[in-house]
């Protein structure tokens, strides 16, 4: 059994998950006509990335977010040829995805040195541009976190999510009954006895039209698409948003959070999920939650509780169901352990895909140096079940 140490909550009271940034490429410089002499060219503008940097912190260093490149040298009697001129880096945060404001992506940093440049520096000029030299690409550019936290806590506002994280930890998130209180990302850290460290998203609420971006809408979608795997949390008695809005069941706000997301970007629903029963500690809790269960195994035979529209095309199964009480701290320590297990999981498919595939490129290049031998599937049955021992 894994036993949890240490919990720690990191706040951001200003959380950036994205950043526009201007950015320009140095001139180029100029030709000398007479001699012949031709520019130096303007540098470069990349992003770098960089351990331990926060788009926070370029943020906060450069708030007018502009990056533009030294011009290259003009071409000169002692020096024909002028010198190029110095690189501008942007240092940031790994698993960046950088994109231009016509999204179209320039590049992805997934790991520390990973680069992209993203202004070109001009031309210096010469005897092909008339000894004049060119200006320096220049544009806006975006940087967007591609993955904020290894779990996303996923739910309808006053679910619990807050008061989960506090018991997931010893921190004091802002928590009210009244329905939105989470308005941006907080990120809790587990620490296991073993030092290995799991990162919780408590996402802000979402509501039913997000896919049309009401509410938080796309900017609570677009954190749950950087979390490795979600954390679904509903309350066991339902929930009802407004006095004008409908009830919901537990069954009814596991469903319908599942058609928002559906509706946003399918493929959100491939990642692996957890669902978390919250408020066992209200009257009937027990009743209802033998209630979920049920509907949880044949989602079909209930669907006429929901909307016609709000139905999802497919139905999530998740790893875990895991009933707890944030109040008074009943399954959270299972809960914890359900969390490690899900996570642990997936990185060991994520070894045995990467082993699997470079011993395929290697057989596959033993195959054809020698034609005549055992086919390459075979040679892999063989030697995975060998590795694997």
């Amino acid at each position: 059994m894994v036993h949890i140490t240490r919990i720690c909550l990191r706040k951001y009271g200003n959380f950036v998950d994205n950043l526009r940034l201007y950015v320009r490429g140095g001139s180029g410089g100029m030709g000398l006509p007479r001699l012949g002499g031709q520019g130096g060219k303007g540098g470069d503008v990349w992003v770098v990335a960089t351990k331990n940097m926060t788009l926070k912190r370029i943020k906060d260093k450069f708030p007018q977010k502009r990056f533009v490149a030294d011009a290259g040298a003009n071409s000169g009697v002692r020096a024909l040829k002028g010198e190029r001129g110095a690189d501008k880096e942007i240092l940031a945060p790994v698993g960046i995805t950088v994109t231009t404001d016509e999204s179209r992506t320039l590049g992805d940093l997934n790991v520390e040195g990973d680069r992209v440049m993203v202004a070109k520096g001009g031309s210096g000029g010469s005897l092909y541009s008339a000894f004049q030299p060119s200006k320096g690409e220049a544009k806006h550019i975006r940087l967007d976190l591609k993955l904020i936290a290894d779990m996303g806590l996923v739910g309808f506002p006053n679910a619990g999510k807050s008061s989960l994280l506090t018991a997931l930890s010893n921190a004091t998130p802002q928590i009210a009954s009244y329905a939105f209180t989470t308005l941006k990302p907080e990120i809790g850290k587990l620490i296991y006895d073993d030092y290995k460290q799991i990162s919780v998203a408590d996402l802000p609420g979402l509501i039913e039209g997000a896919h049309m971006n009401k509410g938080m809408g796309h900017k609570f979608l677009k954190h749950v698409e950087r979390t490795k795997q979600l954390l679904f949390v509903v309350d066991v008695c339902g929930f009802q948003l407004a006095s004008k809005t409908p009830f919901r069941s537990a069954f009814e706000a596991v469903q319908l959070l599942t058609k928002e997301l559906e509706l946003y970007k399918e493929e959100l629903l491939s990642k692996p999920a957890l669902l978390v029963v919250n408020k066992m500690d209200l009257p009937d809790a027990e009743d209802k939650l033998a209630e979920l269960k049920e509907q949880l195994q044949n989602p079909e035979e209930f669907s006429d509780l929901l909307p016609e529209d709000m139905i999802p095309q497919n139905y999530l199964t998740f790893r875990h169901v895991v009933p707890v009480s944030a109040i008074t701290g009943f399954g959270i320590s299972h809960l914890k352990s359900c969390v490690r297990q899900s996570l642990d999981e997936d990185a060991a498919l994520e070894v045995k895909a990467t082993h699997r595939e470079k011993l395929t490129l290697q057989i596959n290049i033993l195959y054809h140096e020698a034609p005549g031998r055992a086919k390459p599937l075979q040679f892999i049955q063989v030697m995975e079940v060998s590795a694997w021992r």
